[in-house]
């Protein structure tokens, strides 16, 4: 599966002194993702990914946050500096399911 969406840049409060910057998959993708998914997963319910931001591509997890009620996307700061984002900018993001 592989979706692209636009999405803007926010900071976890709980962590906000580190900085861990993310974006949250719309809510129609969330729960397309949590279907496909369904069953035992990693570690807080993670699921492995591929992600591109502009040039940037990289291999991470996406986290299920019940608050926003959508999978977030840690976007870190070599690929936020690469592609000149910060918080609140907005991105084309694509991601990629593996190791489905």
């Amino acid at each position: 599966m592989i979706v692209v969406f636009d999405a803007e840049l926010w900071v976890w409060d709980a962590r906000r002194g580190e900085t861990w910057t993310f974006v949250s998959l719309p809510a129609d993708i969330s729960e397309e993702i949590r279907e496909i998914t369904d069953g035992p997963r990693r570690g807080f319910g993670a699921v492995r990914v591929q992600v591109g931001i502009g040039g940037s591509r990289w291999k991470t997890s996406i986290f299920p946050d019940s608050k926003r009620g959508a999978y977030v996307l840690p976007v870190k700061k070599a690929v936020r500096k690469a592609e000149g984002l910060e918080e609140g900018d907005s991105a084309k993001v694509t991601v990629e399911l593996i190791d489905l």
